[in-house]
């Protein structure tokens, strides 16, 4: 059967196009709560955030074949100087559910690059007891899978066609629990400008990991895209969900719609919900409001300590 890769804008919680157990894997990453420079102000509240993750989570269970697994790249959010607990609350949510909690892989970053603030730097300033704040250079990769897998159903044909590659699990450490990979660098003119896409590496180890080659993975939050254009590589079929309409020209170039020879036996649909919003425009004018913010705040600071 030819590989199919389906974009749909609208809520992903509602996945009515998608009928109960037709999908082999979820690969996704959920917005972060408000984030200052990703998400700021996207939600009314924390409850609000948590309230849309438990009717995604109850829908990804309804679509999901039974014995699969659903892979959720996450962390908790650094707000307004409160912290909030995104990957113990989404844990317990998908478990509620109904989702047996398999495993948590650590993505370890770079050292060198933090993204939005060096807060051990306060120790620095005044290096006294409870002045810590620790750098975060990793992100959840939470594991959940919907009971128990029968590994007798898959064809013989099937299984083989999808052997790892044992010299790469092997010398690039897959089997440990902490995966180090570079994260997707916020480069000015790099195609997911703006957007907090993760990278290639980390969708493509969950694919292989957890799905056959033919199989239908699904990403309820796709961004940029990053999900499907792996699974089109890897030669799997792909559907995603993503509310804000803004993004689909991204998408169309990142997973390649144009770029379909008469050898590429795939077929490609975008489906426009009127649940959809744009969204991306609204998010860079606030963006750019809280980065003025903190700048203006760091000279007045730098400022203030040369006097």
């Amino acid at each position: 059967m030819p590989l199919t890769f389906r974009v749909i804008f609208g809520d992903a919680q509602n996945m009515s196009e998608l009928a109960d157990g037709s999908v082999h894997l979820v690969v996704t990453s959920p917005p972060y709560f408000n984030a200052p420079f990703d998400y700021p102000d996207l939600f009314p509240s924390y409850e609000a955030y948590l309230a849309v993750m438990r009717k995604v989570a109850q829908e990804i269970w309804r679509v999901l074949e039974d014995g699969r697994v659903a892979c959720i790249v996450c962390d908790d959010v650094l707000v307004n100087s409160e912290r909030y607990p995104v990957v113990a609350d989404l844990t317990k949510i998908f478990m509620d559910v109904g989702f047996r909690y398999r495993d948590r892989i650590v993505w370890l970053k770079p050292e060198g690059y933090i993204r939005i603030s060096r807060r051990s730097g306060v120790v620095l300033q005044h290096p006294y007891p409870l002045y810590f704040y620790p750098d975060n250079v990793q992100e959840s990769v939470l594991i959940f899978q919907k009971g128990r897998f029968d590994y007798r159903s898959v064809p013989d044909e099937v299984r083989e066609a999808s052997r790892l590659d044992l010299t790469e699990y092997q010398g690039r450490k897959w089997y440990l629990n902490v995966w180090q990979i570079t994260n997707v660098l916020p480069l000015q003119g790099r195609l997911e400008e703006g957007i907090a896409a993760f990278p290639e590496e980390l969708a493509r180890r969950l694919i292989l990991l957890f799905s056959h080659r033919g199989e239908t993975v699904l990403d309820p939050f796709l961004g940029s895209g990053t999900t499907m254009k792996v699974a089109r590589l890897l030669g799997r079929s792909c559907i995603g969900y993503e509310i804000d309409l803004e993004l689909l020209p991204i998408i169309r170039q990142k997973v390649g719609f144009e770029n379909v020879s008469l050898l590429d036996d795939a077929r490609f649909d975008v489906v426009i919900r009127n649940d959809a919003k744009h969204l991306r425009t609204w998010l860079s004018e606030k963006i750019k409001q809280r980065r003025s913010v903190a700048r203006n705040a760091k000279s007045k600071a730098e400022k203030s300590e040369q006097k």
